[in-house]
């Protein structure tokens, strides 16, 4: 016998299923006049949207306005948002008269009024494009296109904050579960895992076998409910013996696996934002937290959760001071290496000169370089300090892939997530701006005569 609980949910979703049918029957009913969506200009579609009322006829016009939208020429879809963006904002005259309301009588209605006179129309028309079934992931490309267009005029900034403040809240780390991505997951799964690898390129179906089927390798994904077959997020994890200093030995072909009760360190090599969409929409530190849990709940031998990451940022910084004759991080010797190695390349020389200059310049563009509003410029970097972790080690010569050598001259990083440190770490970089890095970082950042007088001590 079915549970009276169950039972009475299952009799109210069946309800629910039923009105929404009676009313699209009747949608269906009325007459062509009323009914001629697909002559409708897209604009008015939206106001339509806007005025009605009925749950039913708003999902058929939020499915025709979708359905319409993805249908269109790059430029007329930039059009379409630039519409949305300016001619359904919020109107000055409501705001201006519910400010009066609210100054002469301070209070949660007069409040709560406010907060609805202020709220663009366009941010009311994005929720109720939500309607229909399968138009979250239609909203997510909607952003893309945004993210494509002219970012300077203030209207279309205004709909992308919109976006950003609708996202947070549909895209809730509440709602979002981690699975482990292994060979025997669904093709087209592992297919968008190919596609969407960002940071280290999978060339074929057997080098993405050799990534997630070994004993010693795990990926996970991070999906939303209502985007049931498109990963969010995901993490290629290596379980090592020790901190790795080069990406080459986790990404080679012929290795020999590590049995996995005999690893103590899960690096974390690779995360791969899949919606670029949902860009500025934070996982970070639920997502790290998340895979830690899962990798501690089958290998408790596990003590050490680091990265090997990329440092996308440093190249065009170095390349921004050499263009800069009173750069205060380059000498004369250092423009004289790097013209050197532009013009013959890095195998034509011996790497240690090099070695040294990358590591020092590393250490100062996380501890000292700074963009014009006081951030670390690395993206990257902004995730991981953001997400409490510790810039443990420089690795100056650990990625001669044709991406590592164009984007950091072969250089990547460490960052340590010391469980115990994670909050404070989060917090000295939030409030503050202050990175925390390990001592061997700090040393590589001070003059030659520094680095020997902190080695004394």
């Amino acid at each position: 016998m079915m549970p009276e609980k169950s039972s009475n949910f299952l009799r109210h979703l069946l309800g629910q299923m039923a009105e929404q049918g009676r009313g699209l029957i009747e949608w269906a009913r009325r007459p062509a006049a009323t009914r001629s969506l697909t002559e409708t200009p897209l604009a008015e579609l939206v106001r339509l949207l806007l005025s009605t009322r009925g749950e039913a006829s708003g999902v058929v016009i939020a499915r025709e306005i979708m359905t319409r939208y993805a249908a269109l020429p790059k430029p007329e879809r930039l059009g379409f948002l630039a519409v949305l963006a300016r001619e359904f904002s919020a109107d000055p005259a409501r705001i201006r008269e519910a400010y009066e309301a609210y100054e002469r009588e301070p209070g949660e209605d007069n409040l709560y009024r406010l907060g609805q006179a202020v709220e663009p129309a366009r941010q009311d028309a994005l929720r109720r494009l939500n309607l229909a079934p399968g138009n979250t992931l239609g909203l997510v490309r909607m952003r893309e296109d945004l993210l494509e267009a002219d970012v300077r005029d203030p209207a279309l900034r205004g709909l992308d904050r919109d976006f950003v403040h609708l996202f947070a809240s549909w895209f809730n780390r509440g709602f979002l579960m981690v699975r482990r991505i292994d060979w025997s997951s669904p093709a087209h799964i592992l297919e968008k895992i190919i596609r969407y690898e960002a940071v280290h390129e999978i060339r074929s179906w057997e080098d993405l076998r050799r990534r997630i089927d070994p004993p010693d390798r795990r990926c996970y994904a991070f999906f939303h409910p209502a985007l049931v077959d498109e990963p969010l997020i995901f993490v290629e994890v290596a379980l090592m013996s020790d901190m790795p200093a080069a990406i080459e030995p986790i990404l080679a072909e012929k290795r020999d696996p590590l049995s996995p009760e005999m690893a103590t360190c899960a690096v974390f090599y690779s995360i791969s934002n899949c919606q670029k969409g949902l860009s500025a929409i934070s996982f970070g530190n639920f997502l790290i937290k998340q895979v830690v849990e899962e990798l501690r709940r089958d290998l408790p031998g596990l003590s050490r959760f680091v990265t090997l990451s990329p440092v996308p940022g440093f190249r065009v910084f170095v390349e921004r001071e050499r263009q800069d004759p009173a750069s205060i991080y380059l000498d004369a010797a250092d423009r004289a290496l790097l013209a050197d190695y532009e013009s013959e390349g890095a195998d034509a020389h011996d790497l240690a000169a090099f070695s040294a200059m990358t590591e020092r310049l590393l250490a100062r563009y996380f501890l000292e370089a700074r963009t014009p509003n006081g951030r670390v410029i690395d993206p990257v970097a902004r995730f991981h300090l953001g997400n409490g972790a510790r810039l443990e080690r420089l690795n100056p010569l650990a990625d001669f892939s044709q991406k590592g050598w164009r984007d950091s001259y072969a250089a990547m990083v460490n960052y340590l997530y010391d469980l115990d440190q994670i909050e404070e770490n989060h917090e000295k970089y939030a409030i503050r701006g202050l990175v925390a890095a390990s001592a061997s970082v700090q040393e590589a950042a001070l003059p030659a005569r520094g680095r020997s007088r902190a080695r004394a001590s």
